[in-house]
C-alpha cells in the first residue's frame, strides 16, 4: 500500500480496547510480532476513550462487543473528541453492522480472530482512509466558510427589484415610506452605484441649439 513502509518505519502505535483478557493478551502478541508497538490496553469503551484522548495512538483496535459503552459508541466518540483511525473486532459481519460502523466513523472492520496479515492490512488501511476522511472534513469546513463569507457579502449588498413608482414628469421615486426621493439619490441609496452627471447630445441640442452641430463641424474639419 501507498506509504506502507514510511508508516511502519515510524513504529505505528496501537491502542487495544478488549475486555477479554486472553484475547487482548493474544491481539498485543500478534501485534508486535508484525512490527507495531503498543500504545496501551483497555477492557472497556469509556477507558479505551479516555486513553485515546490521553495517549493518541495512531490506531484504534477496538472489539464491537463491550461492557457499557459498546465499541461502535466508543468509536462515534472517539471521533467526535479525539479524532483516530479505528478498526473494530466483531464476531459476526452484517450489511447492518457494516452500516453502523460506517456512520460511527469506523475505518475498517475484522472478523475474529484477526490472522497477522489481515490486521497489518486493516490497520494500514484505516490509516490512509482516516487522512483521506480528514482532508474532506477540511475541505468541507473551508466550504462552509466560504459560504458564509459570500452569504454575508450578498447581505451587504442592497439590491433594486420590485415595482418602483416613479413620477411622470420630474422623474422622482417614492421610496416604502411614502417620500419622493431624486432618481440618482434614491438608486444610490439602494444599490452600489455612484452618479457623475453629463448632458446627453440631445439635451445639449435642446438646450444649446447649434451647438452640437457645430461641434461636429469643427471636428469633421
Amino acid at each position: 500500500m501507498e506509504n506502507e513502509s514510511n508508516i511502519t518505519q515510524k513504529k505505528v502505535r496501537v491502542l487495544v480496547v478488549e475486555d477479554n483478557p486472553v484475547a487482548a493478551v493474544s491481539i498485543q502478541q500478534v501485534l508486535k510480532k508484525s512490527g507495531f508497538a503498543i500504545a496501551g490496553c483497555a477492557g472497556t469503551g469509556a477507558a479505551g476513550l479516555e486513553m485515546a484522548c490521553t495517549l493518541k495512538p495512531d490506531v484504534i483496535l477496538m472489539d464491537i462487543m463491550l461492557p457499557g459503552t459498546d465499541g461502535l459508541e466508543a468509536a462515534r466518540l472517539v471521533n467526535e473528541k479525539c479524532p483516530a483511525p479505528v478498526v473494530v473486532l466483531t464476531g459476526y459481519e452484517t450489511p447492518e453492522l457494516i452500516e453502523k460502523a460506517g456512520w460511527a466513523g469506523v475505518a475498517a472492520y475484522l472478523v475474529k480472530p484477526p490472522k497477522a496479515n489481515d490486521l497489518e492490512r486493516a490497520i494500514y488501511l484505516a490509516m490512509e482512509r482516516f487522512k483521506d476522511l480528514e482532508k474532506i472534513k477540511e475541505l468541507n469546513r473551508e466550504l462552509r466558510k466560504r459560504n458564509s463569507e459570500l452569504e454575508e457579502a450578498l447581505g451587504r449588498i442592497e439590491t433594486l427589484h420590485g415595482l418602483l413608482p416613479i413620477c411622470a414628469s420630474c422623474k422622482s421615486i417614492r421610496d416604502d415610506n411614502g417620500y419622493w426621493n431624486r432618481m440618482e439619490e434614491y438608486i444610490s441609496s439602494h444599490a452600489d452605484v455612484q452618479f457623475s452627471h453629463g448632458i446627453c447630445p440631445e439635451c445639449t441640442e435642446k438646450l444649446y441649439p447649434g451647438v452640437v452641430s457645430k461641434y461636429k463641424k469643427t471636428a469633421g474639419s
